[in-house]
This record gives C-alpha cells, structure tokens and sequence, in this order.
C-alpha cells in the first residue's frame, strides 16, 4: 500500500456542529398539531473548536457526557458533515470520504459491533481484507501480529455472538486495525470492560501506536485508560475548548490541592488543624492541603505527631476532571446524539 503524505496529521479549525432538535409539549393535542407545524430548537454540541495533532501523539480527549466528544469523532472520521469550520486528517477532508483517507483511519466504538455477528471471527477478518484489498502476504502477516498481541488464536474459529464482551472487543479492535491505520479513533475502547481487559487492550493499543506509529485520539470515562496511553489531554465542555496541554499541566492548573496521606504510630485527633480531613482509616489519616502550605503542613505534621510514613500527591486525575466539568453549567445535547438527517452519506469503504 502506498505511504500516506507526509502533511501534520490532524489540523482543525473552529469546528461546530448545531442539530436542529424537535420539541413538543406532551399529549394528544400537541402531537397531532405537530403533524403540520413541527417547532425544532437549535442544540449547539460542537462550539467551535480548533487543535492539532501531530504524527505518533496519543491524546485524550475528555468531556462529560454530551460535551461533544463523540460528535467531534464522527466528524473527522468523515460520519458527520460539520455546521461550520474546517478540519484536515492526513491532508484529506474527513467529510469528503476520499478513498485515499479511508484506507489510513479508523473509527473504534465501545461495544458497537463491527464484526459479522453469526460468523467466525477469522471469516470477518477475511470479509475486511476483500473490503480494503488487502494482498494476502500483508493481510496474513498483520492478522498474525495482531492475534499475537492479543492472544486471539483461540477466538478465531468462534462465531462472533459466542464471544464475550472482553474477547469481543479485542477482535473488534484487531478487525479495525487489519489495514494498518495511521490514524485511531478510539471512542470508549473499554466500556464495559473488566479491569483485566481493560489493561490488556490498553496495553495493545500502547504496543500498536508505538509500532506503527499511529495517532490516537482517545475518549474514555475510564481515567486509568488517559493515564496509561496519554501525555496530553484535550478537554471540551458544553462543546467548547476547555484545556488543551499536558496531562500534568491539567492538574497544576484545576487542582490547587494536595493530598496527605500519614500513618500514625497510635491513634490521635485534631487533624482538622492540619487541613481538610478527607479520610481516617484505624492509624491512616488523608487530608487535603492547599499546594502553597503543603510542604509547611507536612513539616508540623512530622514534628508534632508519632508519624510511621507520610506521602504527599496531587490528587487522583478523575477528581481534577470532576472539579473541571462542575465548575459550569451542566452539559447539555446529551439527547441529540445521532439524528439520521444530519449524516452524511456512507459509500463501502473500499479504497481504490
């Protein structure tokens, strides 16, 4: 397969999306005059938002529900046309569905089936090969790897709907890779997953980024998934910018705490001079501090108590993200998730 250019990866530009929404008031009047005049209001769930994203980054990309994170996938994935602004992913607009765009991305939804549903998994890996024309050598060798990092060899010959949700998701994730993308859409990769699935696809995604080097753009609700593959994070609420920086930077600047964590030699009381008390566990006592009197705090803690061990962190990054999304107002679109008018037309995917 040829290269993809060589341009910045993803480039987008005070990109917004606005659904026209429905609205009526209940009963049997109201819905029989919406038959011939049907009132709609204007719903805002992308405002505008412009970021790059360079070749080899993995970025979370974090927002409550109906922020807009998954609106903002499905246009740069080309599923969506935008109500304004402009975006370009490997120097294509998503929107046009070039057949030389689709053959470099994909788009992996949690638990959204891609796989045949009656049929072994193998045949739908072979149904994706056809699909983007794979020559058998490189189809074969990329399946082999894949299976590899994802110990898929037993699941190959079981029809899809006998799989479980973990060992589906994995071969969903390996079906979506099989033509070697450049670029990851990764919405909610571990939804639903137990903790030991959600480390090994993880991990895979970590190993295929680094191997291919791959994009990823990533939305989770499962912060231990942003920690683990992502430096930098994008964050948009209510449809808008919010942050755009390092992941440590997130916390620097939405969280003026520290917690303090003591273990005492014997049990005491009085903690509240110190700083907030937010947990006494037997001899265990964590307390939240502000960052400008943290290290006095931890001084008089050391020479006023019978202190065993004593550790000092920022607090865990799903508080920080907490503190972000309440700081406003709540979200809104959340029932304007995916209105059929607005999609663009879907051609097979069959790159030439």
């Amino acid at each position: 397969m040829q290269e993809p250019p060589n341009l910045p990866t993803i480039e987008v530009r005070d990109l917004g999306k606005t659904y026209n929404v429905p609205e009526r008031e209940s009963g049997l009047r109201a819905s029989v005059g919406s038959l011939f005049r049907r009132q709609t209001k204007e719903v805002v769930a992308v405002d505008g938002i412009s970021f790059d994203v360079t070749q080899g980054e993995v970025v979370g990309f974090l927002g409550p529900n109906g922020a807009g994170k998954t609106t903002t996938l499905k246009m740069l994935s080309g599923l969506l046309y935008p109500t304004r602004g402009e975006a370009t992913v490997l120097g294509h607009v998503p929107w046009q569905r070039d057949k030389a765009y689709l053959r470099w991305i994909t788009l992996v939804m949690g638990q959204r089936n891609q796989l045949l549903w009656d049929i072994p998994v193998a045949d739908s890996f072979e149904l994706n090969r056809a699909i983007y024309r794979l020559p058998i050598d490189e189809f074969r060798q990329t399946r082999d790897e894949l299976s590899a990092l994802l110990d898929l060899e037993p699941l190959l010959t079981k029809p899809v709907r006998n799989l479980s949700l973990g060992e589906r998701m994995k071969c969903e994730l390996a079906g979506a890779l099989l033509h070697r993308p450049r670029v990851l859409f990764l919405d909610e990769p571990t939804l639903g997953l137990d903790v030991t699935a959600q480390r090994r696809i993880r991990g895979f995604i970590a190993k295929y980024a680094a191997r291919y080097d791959a994009t990823v753009l990533l939305t989770s609700h499962y912060m231990a998934d942003v920690e683990a593959l992502a430096e930098r994070v994008i964050v948009i609420h209510h449809g808008a910018l919010l942050f755009d920086g390092a992941l440590g930077a997130l916390v620097e600047r939405f969280s003026p705490h520290k917690t303090v964590i003591v273990d005492l030699e014997r049990a005491g009381d009085g903690f509240e001079r110190y700083g907030e008390v937010v947990a006494v566990d037997g001899l265990q006592v964590t307390l939240r501090v502000p960052k400008t009197e943290a290290a006095a705090v931890t001084a008089r803690l050391l020479a006023e108590l019978p202190v065993v061990d004593l550790s000092v962190s920022d607090p865990p990054i799903d508080e920080v993200i907490d503190t972000v999304f309440s700081s406003g107002e709540e979200p809104i679109a959340e029932a304007v998730a995916e209105p059929e008018p607005e999609v663009a037309p879907v051609p097979q995917p069959v790159p030439a």
